[in-house]
């Protein structure tokens, strides 16, 4: 079955035959050359190039052995792994209800042993309160046009973040000031939130962050991510979660967490900019 070439999946594996491409003619290889040192047919090297046949993890070793760039192996092995789930449509992802997207990620939370997590709009979904929860997932459903099912979806958000309490788990979150002055909720509900951000601030696996307003940006916002060990990112966007396992996108996430960190305020800094927004809800 072909896909769409409009299809987020099909760019993304158009996107690594054109590295592979690249690849070659860096080796200053012709297609028969490099079919004749992968023992292959001309006609399957050309396919592979022209991403009218995905390419198996075998395929992409050969190829970078063939172009003397072994060590790019590891990157696009992973890329191509995950190449039909890199991208994630909400609205696909939601079509029955978000309570199943929550459920579906318990393995990977109960699985990693440090995450480190920037958010640039809302507060992190391991920090959120219920009725914080429930709030911006039924706002999500309406501008999603997805069943509402926001209330259960929370229950089941609230459930998966019992992580932060049980196990050997470690937790880095950053927030940028303006997550803690957008009101998602009522007052009752954003100040339930902020006292909960408050007191999860004492739990000596966490780690949590504020960028102030007034910072020097060495970083500028970014869209939130999702580092879960040196295993996986997940990065959201307004269509689409972006999952990722190559090393090298994984390395840049790390550095751009390492950038942003370092902006941050901590400890009693920290809490004074969330008393602050708790007192401007008035």
């Amino acid at each position: 079955m072909s896909v769409s070439p409009s299809s987020s999946a099909q760019a993304a594996r158009e996107a690594l035959a054109a590295r592979l491409g690249e690849l070659r003619r860096e080796a200053e290889l012709t297609g028969h050359e490099l079919a004749r040192r992968c023992g292959w047919s001309p006609a399957k090297s050309s396919r592979i190039e022209r991403a009218r046949t995905p390419a198996s993890d075998a395929d992409i070793r050969a190829w970078c052995t063939a172009c003397g760039a072994e060590e790019q192996a590891t990157d696009l092995i992973a890329v191509n792994r995950q190449v039909d789930q890199m991208y994630v449509h909400w609205q696909k992802l939601h079509r029955h209800g978000m309570r199943q997207a929550q459920e579906e990620v318990v393995p990977l939370y109960e699985q990693t042993r440090h995450f480190r997590v920037y958010c640039s709009n809302v507060v992190p979904g391991m920090l959120q309160t219920e009725a914080y929860a429930t709030a911006l997932l039924s706002t999500i459903a309406a501008f999603q046009g997805t069943p509402d099912d926001s209330e259960q979806a929370a229950a089941s958000r609230i459930e998966r973040s019992r992580v932060l309490y049980e196990g050997r788990h470690s937790f880095a979150l950053l927030m940028e000031e303006t997550v803690l002055c957008y009101r998602i909720g009522d007052n009752a509900t954003m100040a339930g939130q902020l006292g909960y951000l408050l007191a999860t601030m004492a739990l000596p696996n966490v780690s949590i962050g504020v960028i102030p307003f007034t910072a020097r940006r060495s970083m500028w916002p970014l869209e939130a991510f999702y580092l879960f060990d040196n295993r996986q990112s997940s990065v959201e966007l307004l269509t689409a979660g972006v999952r990722n396992t190559a090393p090298s996108e994984l390395a840049t996430y790390a550095k751009a967490f390492s950038e942003l960190s370092a902006m941050a305020v901590y400890g009693g800094a920290a809490r004074a900019l969330i008393s602050d927004a708790i007192t401007s809800l008035g």
